[in-house]
């Protein structure tokens, strides 16, 4: 018989020690300004501006600098802000100069990928913590340095895979525990949206408003196009990593969670730009096939340009077991048994969309209270960069195994290619010239 709920307040799971408790602004005001912790937003133009809402929406946070390379940028989200907290952030465009401050205890980071590595380098070099949105590298040898860089200088360093402070999650992990499915074997993954064509793009004058030189921060430098700022970056390769790391990190990040697997033994991918002939150089239609040495195994599946859902749900993780099966996303958590009837429900009170970039819901403001609390009470992190860059490196050599076009084999020590000059050559990449990241 199906049960379903409908969660209409905020929930704190504890049998499994995750805090999902978000608190009302006013009782920030009973606390000292001992325990205010000073937050910088780097990057504010979509997934920042709401992180930086979420923030301050937190117990006793004050947002104290907005950082983007665009004046237009920091000059709505400062102002938006100032209207949530009563005083206005500052305003800076060099993160470096952010980094300088006292005012700064945690540092925000929803810059483009290419920036989310070095941008947290220096900001553990500062003595700051860290909260990077996924993923946390551009390649697979800066989620390396993160994690090298977290143990060195011993602040938290917190990745925004969401759906590790969330009760969906939560709630598949205990089930699985308790049995519900038998034993997990397989997860299914995939994600779809209408993205339209991004053309094919010119090179223009930089916008006034824009430090282009700046933007690109740490990449080989590339003229400007009209079609890349402020998105569509994540289609090149100089700056983004496709699909699989853009989306596919959620629910990669779910599936290696769920079935207790860390490093792939095989890394098999296929696909590329079918849709439409434009600049996206990452393929549009994406199948990677990830192999684990105690017989369990991931899929990936996404398709970027057709909207067409799977099991009714634009993205997902569908984790399939001896005796059932699980399917958790961000709107909700099904169970099934071995027929594929629903017998457990519960659901999201909102629904997310997939094509939303800014939209903010209960996980954002849990994921936030754990890496508050991480900082203030020394509360485990949900989502630790050494968890966040194992599901990052799935994505990262989903895209190696399709760059080069044939089957990766890993060592499950430690997820590095073997035997393959070609794939290894792409662990890391090259820097502009005196923005070499280190640890």
């Amino acid at each position: 018989m199906s049960s379903r709920r409908k969660f209409v307040k905020n929930t704190v799971v504890g049998s499994l020690g995750i805090t999902l408790a978000t608190t009302a602004r006013s009782y920030s005001q009973i606390l000292g300004a001992n325990d205010r912790i000073n937050v910088a937003v780097m990057g504010t133009n979509s997934r920042g501006h709401a992180l930086t809402r979420v923030f301050m929406e937190s117990d006793n946070v004050k947002v104290t600098f907005i950082c983007d390379v665009d004046s237009n940028v920091v000059d709505k989200t400062a102002s938006m802000a100032q209207e949530v907290q009563g005083t206005k952030p500052a305003g800076e465009k060099d993160i470096r100069k952010v980094l300088e401050s006292n005012e700064v205890d945690l540092l925000v980071i929803a810059a483009p990928d290419h920036w989310h590595a070095p941008a947290t380098l220096m900001a553990l070099q500062a003595g700051k913590h860290v909260y990077v949105e996924k993923p946390c590298g551009h390649n697979a040898q800066e989620g390396e340095m993160l994690v090298q860089a977290q143990k060195k200088y011993g602040k938290i360093v917190q990745m925004g895979n969401q759906q590790r402070s969330g009760i969906f999650a939560a709630t598949a992990i205990d089930d699985i525990k308790k049995g519900a499915i038998g034993t997990p074997y397989h997860a299914r993954c995939w994600y779809s949206n209408k993205r339209q064509s991004i053309g094919h793009g010119k090179v223009v004058a930089v916008p006034s408003e824009l430090d282009y030189e700046l933007w690109q921060g740490p990449a080989p430098r590339e003229d400007y196009r009209d079609n890349v700022i402020h998105y569509n970056w994540h289609w090149f390769k100089n700056w983004g990593t496709g699909e699989i790391c853009n989306n596919g990190t959620h629910a990669l990040d779910v599936a290696r969670w769920l079935l207790e697997v860390e490093y792939p033994t095989k890394v098999t991918s296929a696909g590329g730009v079918y849709h439409v002939d434009d600049d996206w150089e990452f393929p549009d239609t994406q199948n990677t096939a990830f192999e684990f040495g105690d017989s369990k195994s991931i899929s990936w599946e996404s398709v970027s340009r057709n909207g067409m859902p799977t099991f009714g749900q634009m993205t997902g993780t569908l984790v399939q077991g001896t005796k059932g099966n699980i399917m958790v996303n961000t709107n909700g958590y099904r169970l099934y048994d071995e027929s594929g009837k629903q017998v457990k429900e519960l659901l999201s009170e909102t629904k997310l969309d997939t094509a939303d970039l800014v939209g903010i819901n209960k996980l954002s403001h849990h994921h936030a209270a754990n890496t508050l609390n991480a900082i203030r009470k020394g509360e485990k992190l949900n989502s630790p960069i050494e968890e966040g860059h194992k599901s990052v490196l799935l994505c990262h050599l989903g895209n190696i195994s399709q760059e080069v076009g044939r089957t990766l084999n890993i060592d499950p020590t430690n997820g590095h290619i073997k035997d393959d000059q070609e794939a290894k050559a792409l662990w890391g990449r090259e820097y502009a010239n005196g923005w070499e990241p280190s640890v």
